[in-house]
């Protein structure tokens, strides 16, 4: 089990841009600019992609819902998203070994 007392300090800022609708949620494709593009199977409807990004990147981050916020973005597919509790180099690494 992962102590997340120890990385209380350490956030991270990450660029998305979501493709809803998707067959299946992955991480489809890490942009030059440092964006990540994920699919998700939610529709942009009623918040559902929002929650289902944030669900996802709980499960792939492997962090607790509440440790991530949608800074902006909320109804357009370009997002920031605010991961607390993780430094960026371990958020990176997390990112990219779900990366096909």
């Amino acid at each position: 089990m992962t102590n997340w007392n120890r990385d209380a300090g350490a956030s991270t800022m990450l660029s998305v841009r979501v493709i809803p609708r998707a067959k299946k949620c992955e991480i489809s494709e890490l942009m030059q600019d440092g964006t990540i593009k994920i699919r998700l199977t939610a529709p942009p409807v009623d918040g559902k992609a929002n929650l289902a990004l944030v669900e996802f990147l709980s499960d792939i981050l492997e962090i607790p819902s509440s440790r991530i916020e949608l800074v902006s973005g909320l109804k357009g597919r370009n997002k920031r998203v605010h991961i607390n509790g993780l430094d960026e180099q371990t958020t990176l690494r997390r990112i990219k070994s779900h990366y096909q």
